[in-house]
């Protein structure tokens, strides 16, 4: 056995990794449950965001996709209540990882202001499919050796708890302040959110065209970063003439 899978085993024995181990998996299970639980029931999934948001308008499509949403809605709870259950959790996880990198990839697509959420909760699956390493091994395209059952030879050092839980807090102090710099600009949750990046932006003028862009005038949000990146650039070549 490799010194990787020695600490790996080690890990897994350890109660404050497997409490972790717990908090993640009710974590995302609660992530899914009342979503699902919304779409099952026929109500539109965030209520407050505007139509007009670019997350809003993918939000109203779906909403009226009939009988599909409600398929959305049923997996959402299926996959939850999976992970909850500790025989269970391994598929559980295993049908979470495909939807929440899906959920990702949307949310960063349309700069909504929840994806550091969507992002931490994308890392807790990533930890909970290395935790189920044992069984993960068996479902990869290469071949396993025969290994003989884990000895526990000493306890996990404090170390490497410090390094794990000391580097998660990291990761999740970067993805905090740096989703702050990630853009330039947003549409926010709402006009009024959107138009209060403008007070602090270097040019005003085009921050408040591309708000009236997006929820008077409803356009994509591809068309109005093009306008606000014209008019930007408009403003920072014009020299005055004296």
């Amino acid at each position: 056995m490799s010194s990787i899978e020695e600490i790996y085993h080690e890990a897994k024995s350890d109660k404050w990794f497997q409490g972790f181990a717990l908090f993640c998996r009710i974590v995302l299970a609660a992530s899914f449950f009342p979503t699902g639980l919304v779409k099952v029931m026929g109500e539109r999934f965030a209520e407050g965001l505007p139509s007009n948001n670019p997350l809003g308008h993918y939000f109203d499509a779906l909403y009226l996709t009939g009988y599909y949403y409600t398929f959305i809605g049923i997996a959402q709870i299926i996959i939850a209540v999976l992970i909850l259950i500790p025989r269970t959790s391994f598929m559980g996880v295993l049908m979470y990882f495909p939807v929440i990198v899906n959920i990702c990839v949307l949310t960063y697509a349309t700069r909504f202001a929840g994806t550091r959420a969507n992002t931490m909760l994308l890392l807790g699956c990533l930890f909970l499919l290395l935790w189920n390493y044992d069984r993960l091994k068996y479902l990869l395209p290469f071949k396993q050796p025969k290994t003989d059952p884990p000895v526990i030879k000493k306890p996990l050092g404090i170390r490497l708890r410090i390094i794990f839980f000391g580097g998660s807090i990291a990761i999740l102090t970067f993805i905090i302040i740096g989703t702050f710099y990630l853009w330039e600009i947003g549409p926010g949750n709402s006009e009024a959110e959107c138009r209060n990046q403008c007070f602090g932006s270097k040019n005003p003028v085009a921050c408040e065209e591309f708000c009236d862009c997006i929820y008077k005038d409803g356009r994509p949000l591809d068309s109005c970063l093009a306008a606000f990146n014209k008019k930007k650039n408009i403003h920072i070549h014009y020299k005055p003439r004296y």
